[in-house]
């Protein structure tokens, strides 16, 4: 077994499993705040990081070590340091490895929070950003400084689904001299690994489709050794811990994640698909949909589309209001990646905290829907989404 390179689905159920002595099947749970010792120079020789021993489950736990081992060997990177939540893995990344007077590059699109946290949280602590367009990589050296410590890119963005060359994103990285930190939650592990693009960081949401049942919150940094302990310090200090029970729901999770991205990709397309000339809308927007800008990009670096669909409402921000209101199947909550297909109106909600022009400027149109498709059959997914278009 040990000669043989196994497939990350095999991974992802075999790997890093902490057994007690009673050589239980199933993976189990570390419920505990802090563990023992038997001396007091075993007790100084953990403080003293002599060796790996437990402590204190803000610093490690043996089932939050499993969750961030298994990911760290999906993702193809050296180690991993689990969190809280996938903004304590974004915030962390940041302020772990960037200090007042550095500079980081951000592409324009990206998550509501992480813009945030970007505009109006790292000026404080003396950190300078520029925002670049996600697509134009040729564009990207003007916004290079001497003081450039850092590329942050989400691909698939949030929530306009542009993709990024990684490739390209990775050479320029490597001419500069700078840290590539890739938010790979849209694609997860099963569909695309940016280490292989070069990237030195790669985090995650667990709470979306790691998890997959919209159960607990979760967040993942992975990427080399040496990166990843500045990460750890930070965070043993600073608290943004994952608790053992969270972590261990989404080592469960990641059993099934293979099964489960695949039957979203499916019904993504299919849908999609159906959509794509429907009247009511002025675009509908998947990566491996042919008239998707990025296509051949998607298609180089992606095994599959994800499993978000994105399109635009003729009616503005009334009728995307309406289409919310008129679902019957999907549901309204603010999460993606669940079993349950789920319908969000960005304009009015995850970058509702944006003014107009803000909004604007990251491509967030009054009309545009994110549907993140679930487990359910595929037609029905559709039935719903036309019967409501016809409503609005």
């Amino acid at each position: 077994m040990s000669e043989r390179k196994l497939h990350p689905s095999t991974i992802a159920i075999r790997a890093q499993t902490k057994r007690t002595g009673q050589m239980e099947h199933s993976t189990p749970l570390f419920l505990t705040s802090s563990f023992t010792f038997e001396t007091a120079e075993s007790m100084r020789a953990a403080f003293a990081d002599e060796t790996d021993d437990n402590i204190y489950s803000r610093y490690s736990n043996p089932t939050v070590d499993e969750f961030a081992g298994k990911m760290a060997l999906l993702e193809k990177c050296e180690s991993g340091f689990a969190v809280a939540s996938g903004m304590a893995a974004v915030f962390s990344s940041f302020m772990a490895l960037m200090s007042a007077g550095d500079h980081i590059i951000c592409c324009r699109s990206m998550f509501g929070g992480t813009n945030t946290v970007v505009t109006k949280f790292l000026k404080r602590f003396g950190i300078e950003h520029t925002m670049v367009d996600t697509t134009d990589i040729s564009g990207w050296d003007a916004a290079v400084k001497p003081n450039t410590k850092m590329l942050y890119l989400e691909t698939p963005t949030n929530p306009q689904l542009e993709i990024i060359d990684l490739e390209a994103a990775g050479a320029f990285c490597k001419k500069h001299h700078i840290i590539y930190n890739v938010d790979n939650c849209f694609a997860t592990p099963v569909l695309q690994t940016p280490a292989d693009f070069g990237a030195d960081l790669v985090v995650h949401s667990a709470t979306k489709w790691l998890d997959g049942q919209g159960r607990v919150l979760g967040g993942i940094v992975t990427g080399g050794k040496d990166l990843i302990h500045e990460i750890y310090l930070f965070c043993r200090n600073s608290g943004p811990a994952l608790s053992p029970f969270n972590a261990w729901v989404l080592t469960k999770s990641l059993e099934t994640l293979d099964v489960r991205i695949h039957r979203h990709c499916e019904n993504a397309l299919k849908m999609a698909q159906a959509l794509e000339n429907n009247s009511k809308l002025s675009g509908v927007k998947y990566p491996f949909l042919p008239s998707h800008p990025q296509y051949e990009i998607a298609k180089k670096q992606m095994k599959a589309g994800g499993g978000i669909v994105c399109f635009e409402l003729k009616g503005g921000i009334e009728a995307g209001r309406k289409f919310m209101d008129a679902l019957q199947i999907i549901s309204l909550t603010p999460n993606l990646g669940d079993s349950r297909s789920i319908a969000s109106h960005p304009a009015s909600t995850t970058h509702g905290k944006l003014t107009e022009a803000e909004r604007e400027s990251v491509g967030i149109t009054p009309g545009l829907i994110r549907i993140s498709v679930g487990l359910e059959d595929a037609d029905d997914i559709i039935w719903d989404i036309e019967q409501a278009l016809e409503k609005c």
